[in-house]
């Protein structure tokens, strides 16, 4: 009987010991990932935490923009700015001493053949995207080591119509514009393609009702300028733009037109040319209200002259700010 009870003891501790010895293999075999706490335990538990699991922010993704291609890889261009400054032409700039803070911008955006040696205190020195009009093109080649030579890390994007940029040949500026890449084949140009041209003229169109074609007039690079600010730019800080009532100010402060042409003409008597004729003109005027109207959707913001859209679109709103046509 003692032998039965002996033998009954030797296999339940054999028994024992194989049953602890699985449990710890099994432990063993998956780890102890599945046994630590998880961050929302219990403070009891906290000694054995490993602390809590980082975070990563993930940075947001910029569509490609596809108006507007390489002019020979026809690629669409990449290009995202937190903070843009879009510095105008306007005379207003002299004396107002803003290179600095407009240097502090993300990205720098100027027109046409608006220059930068000579005027660094007033208008900066950087230029991160540059807006060419077909009809600017020879006056940027003009100043060619300052726009171009020197200048190979900027972007540029031309407009113009299509007789002037076409691929086939004929195109006059795109022509040019082929020679001067291959020359300077580093060099950033990209252009406006037909398709986003005809959209120019369509916002136009919906934004103050006048049919562009229809009645002959022309935009200006400052809309080329400030549609393609809000396709790259989070926010846009405008230098140089008067608000469009500033000419009927008997306090406005007269300047000329560009601020490197100082004996050129005076911005309101070209403002007020142009708006008032029928046509073949800008309608620099009515394309300020519509920049003070965007500026209620989007972080927009007036310089040098300082104003407020809000305050411009009030006023509008209580008269006929936009006329349906010339």
């Amino acid at each position: 009987m003692k032998m039965k009870i002996r033998a009954y003891q030797w296999v339940a501790s054999i028994t024992a010991v194989a049953v602890v010895t699985t449990l710890l293999v099994y432990r063993g075999s998956f780890g102890y990932r599945s046994y630590m706490p998880s961050p929302s335990s219990s403070s009891s538990s906290a000694q054995h935490s490993v602390g809590p699991v980082p975070t990563v922010k993930k940075q947001k993704i910029h569509a490609p923009l596809v108006g507007y291609t390489g002019l020979l890889d026809q690629k669409p261009l990449k290009m995202h700015c937190r903070t843009c400054a879009l510095v105008t032409s306007s005379g207003q700039l002299i004396g107002g001493k803003r290179g600095e803070e407009i240097d502090q911008s993300e990205c720098v955006i100027r027109t046409n053949n608006a220059p930068v040696v000579g005027y660094q205190q007033d208008v900066g020195n950087r230029t991160t995207l540059r807006i060419v009009a077909h009809s600017s093109l020879y006056r940027v080649l003009f100043r060619r080591q300052e726009m171009v030579i020197s200048s190979q890390n900027t972007v540029f994007i031309f407009w113009g119509p299509n007789s002037s940029m076409r691929r086939d040949g004929k195109g006059h500026v795109y022509n040019k514009l082929r020679l001067l890449k291959d020359q300077l084949p580093k060099l950033k140009v990209y252009t406006v393609t037909p398709i986003n041209m005809l959209k120019f003229d369509e916002l136009f169109k919906n934004e103050t009702g006048i049919d562009r074609r229809g009645s002959n007039s022309w935009l200006s690079t400052g809309w080329f300028s400030m549609v393609i600010a809000m396709e790259v730019c989070d926010q846009i800080n405008v230098f140089g733009m008067v608000p469009p009532d500033f000419c009927r100010s008997s306090s406005r402060r007269s300047m000329p037109y560009h601020y490197y042409e100082p004996s050129g003409t005076n911005d309101c008597s070209l403002f007020l040319a142009h708006e008032r004729s029928r046509r073949g003109r800008h309608r620099f005027i009515i394309e300020k209200r519509v920049f003070a109207k965007w500026a209620q959707t989007h972080d927009i913001r007036f310089y040098q002259p300082e104003w407020d859209p809000k305050a411009v679109v009030r006023m509008n709103s209580s008269s006929s700010s936009i006329p349906a046509g010339p």
